[in-house]
C-alpha cells in the first residue's frame, strides 16, 4: 500500500525520549550508565532522567521504578508549535487523545495519547536543551556533551520497537495522526502485516510495531541506542561477555533497514538493541514501502543467519503480567 501523499511530512520531528519501567531500579540503573555509557541528569521521585552524549535535551531515557518492566511513555517533539497543534487536532479526530499535561523534567506543555495499541505517546515542542557542565563540555561546540569514554558509549536514542496486536492499525495511526510514513513492512501469506517500520524525517525509521504473538497489546519488543561506529557494537559484545550481561543475538546485519545489531537484556528484563543504522536515510519524499514476503524473511538475517527463537516470543512486561 503506498504512504498517504497528502500527509504533511515532518510535523513530528524525531523521538525525543522513552521512558522504561524496571523492576530492578539499581542494577538498570547501573547498567545505563556503567555499561551502556550514559549519563544521570537528575531525579523525580522514582524516575532517574539519564542522557546519551550527543542527545540535545534534557534526557534521552527516564528510567522509572515500577511492579513490572516495559515501556511507559514515549516523547515526540513535533518540528513547532502549529505542527503540534496539528497533530494534536489529528489525534483527537481518531479518539485517542488523552489530554494537554504539564510537562515532564525538561519540556514544556505535553499532549499525551495513546495508539490503537494502548502504548502512551506524549507530543510537545518546547524543550529544553541541555547545557554541560564543565566537567561535560566537549571540545566542539557543535557537540551537545564531551564523549563519556565510559562503557559502550552509545551517541544517541534511535528508534522503539513496540510489540503490537495489529502492527498495521498501528502503523496507519502514526501515518495518518502523527504525519509518518511506511517505509518497510512484513506481509504474511495471509495477507496479514506482520511488521511495520515508521519515520518521521530522513532517518529511516522511529517507531516500528511487530505482531505480538501472544495476542497482548501495550508490550515492548524492545528499545534501541545507536553507537558511533559500527566497531562499537564488536567492542558492546565484548563489554558485555566481561560483565556478565545478556546477549541474545548478534553482532548481526538484519536484511530489513540493513541494520548492524547486538541485542541485550538489561537486569529487568528488557531487550535493548545497540545499532548502527546511519547509512541508510530516505530523502525521496514520494518514498514506497518496501515489502518483506513471509518466505523473505523467513531466509533469516543479512547474512544467512538465522533469526533467533526468543526474537519472535521474549517482551516486556511478560504475558503473565498484565500491562500496568
Amino acid at each position: 500500500m503506498p504512504n498517504r501523499p497528502n500527509v504533511l511530512l515532518h510535523d513530528i520531528a524525531h523521538v525525543g525520549h522513552v521512558e522504561l519501567l524496571t523492576t530492578e531500579p539499581e542494577r538498570s540503573l547501573d547498567f545505563f550508565v556503567r555499561i551502556l555509557g550514559l549519563t544521570e541528569n537528575g531525579a523525580d521521585g522514582d524516575s532517574v532522567y539519564l542522557r546519551t552524549w550527543d542527545d540535545y535535551e534534557h534526557h534521552s531515557l527516564k528510567l522509572t521504578a515500577a511492579a513490572k518492566s516495559g515501556v511507559g511513555r514515549t516523547g515526540l517533539r513535533a518540528s513547532s508549535q502549529e505542527a503540534l497543534d496539528r497533530r494534536v487536532a489529528a489525534v483527537e479526530a481518531a479518539g485517542l487523545g488523552i489530554g494537554w499535561k504539564d510537562g515532564d523534567v525538561g519540556i514544556g506543555p505535553t499532549y499525551l495519547c495513546r495508539d490503537p495499541d494502548g502504548h502512551e505517546i506524549e507530543l510537545y515542542w518546547e524543550t529544553e536543551r541541555f547545557q554541560p557542565p564543565e566537567s561535560l563540555r566537549p571540545a566542539l561546540k557543535n557537540q551537545a556533551q564531551a564523549y563519556p569514554g565510559r562503557g559502550v558509549s552509545v551517541r544517541r536514542l534511535d528508534h522503539v520497537n513496540y510489540l503490537a496486536k495489529d502492527p498495521a492499525v498501528n502503523g496507519d495511526f502514526i501515518c495518518d495522526a502523527l504525519g509518518g510514513r511506511v517505509t518497510e513492512q512484513i506481509r504474511l501469506d495471509s495477507g496479514q502485516i506482520s511488521g511495520q517500520w515508521t519515520n518521521f524525517a530522513q532517518k529511516s525509521y522511529d517507531l516500528v510495531y511487530a505482531a505480538d504473538r501472544t495476542g497482548s497489546m501495550g508490550r515492548l519488543h524492545h528499545i534501541a541506542f545507536a553507537t558511533d561506529t559500527r566497531e562499537d557494537i564488536l567492542r558492546a559484545a565484548d563489554i558485555a561477555l566481561d560483565n556478565g550481561v545478556f546477549i541474545e543475538t548478534g553482532p548481526h546485519k538484519h536484511a530489513i533497514q540493513q541494520t548492524f545489531f547486538l541485542y541485550l537484556y538489561e537486569p529487568a528484563g528488557n531487550r535493548i538493541e545497540l545499532c548502527n543504522p546511519t547509512a541508510r536515510l530516505i530523502f525521496a519524499p514520494d518514498w514506497e514501502p518496501i515489502t518483506w514476503s513471509e518466505a523473505e524473511r523467513a531466509k533469516g538475517q543479512a547474512w544467512g543467519l538465522q533469526t533467533i527463537a526468543s526474537f519472535h516470543t521474549h517482551g516486556t512486561p511478560p504475558v503473565d503480567q498484565p500491562h500496568p
